[in-house]
């Protein structure tokens, strides 16, 4: 049997970007629907999404009338996110986490970061930064693959269309608690916890979720931060320059 391909985590969804919408990856289908619960009223509201991938979250944020700022590390995800962008409500930057956010402080309605945390080391600064660009009253939609899954020796990976081989890509295996106590540390409020698990109707959906029935698949986090927070004090502007080539440690 071939030993899985092992990637780091720019390299990695450079080349997920290929099938990355297409494979049935069954964590979207539990994950779209919270995620869109929670940010039901976006008309007007300033969103970064974070970890934006191929557009997925981007793209509905737009039409719903969100300003969106979508920052990726990975060039191959964003050139996909960009072909089906939602006109001019999107300005895009590349960005590897947990550095510093190009934004200032204080000015985000809404954070999103999905299915990006198990690819993050420093979990505690990369929620004190989303904490920072959130405006008061301003919330946090985090979303992860579960760490039990992990158990099951399941972690970011995809099959490459051309050889069928299994790629891997870098991630760190973090805990349940690892995860909500960063939320907490980061000095956001923890408001709703969601934990999903695969069962029937998600596997005809997305039937790779059969094998892990009755397991949950994801782990979602929605967080505030609460009115009289102290301000961020870093401050950045926008800007499209590229990070180095340097993988997040």
């Amino acid at each position: 049997m071939t030993e899985p391909v092992q990637l780091p985590v720019r390299q990695g969804y450079d080349a997920w970007s290929r099938v990355y919408d297409t494979e049935g990856n069954p964590l979207l289908a539990l994950e779209e629907p919270v995620v869109r619960r929670w940010l039901r009223d976006v008309s007007g509201r300033l969103v970064a999404d974070v970890g934006s991938g191929t557009g997925r979250h981007t793209r509905w944020l737009a039409a719903a009338g969100a300003r969106v700022i979508a920052l990726d590390l990975s060039e191959g995800m964003m050139a996909r996110a960009v072909a089906r962008a939602g006109g001019g409500r999107v300005l895009f930057c590349r960005h590897r986490l947990p550095d510093a956010l190009p934004l200032d402080g204080d000015t985000c309605d809404h954070v999103l970061c999905a299915l990006v945390g198990d690819h993050i080391e420093r979990l505690d600064e990369m929620f004190a930064e989303f904490r920072r660009v959130l405006a008061p009253g301003g919330s946090l939609v985090f979303t992860v693959l579960h760490p039990a899954m992990n158990l099951n020796g399941l972690t970011a990976r995809f099959y490459d269309p051309d050889t069928g081989g299994e790629v891997r890509v870098a991630a760190f295996e973090h805990t349940f608690s690892d995860y909500v106590m960063a939320v907490v540390r980061g000095g956001l409020e923890l408001d709703e916890i969601v934990e999903r698990t695969a069962d029937e109707e998600t596997a005809r959906r997305a039937p790779r979720a059969r094998k892990y029935l009755g397991w949950p698949m994801l782990l979602a986090i929605r967080a505030v931060k609460r009115p009289g927070a102290s301000p961020g004090t870093h401050s950045r502007r926008p800007e499209e320059t590229p990070p180095t080539d340097n993988e997040p440690k």
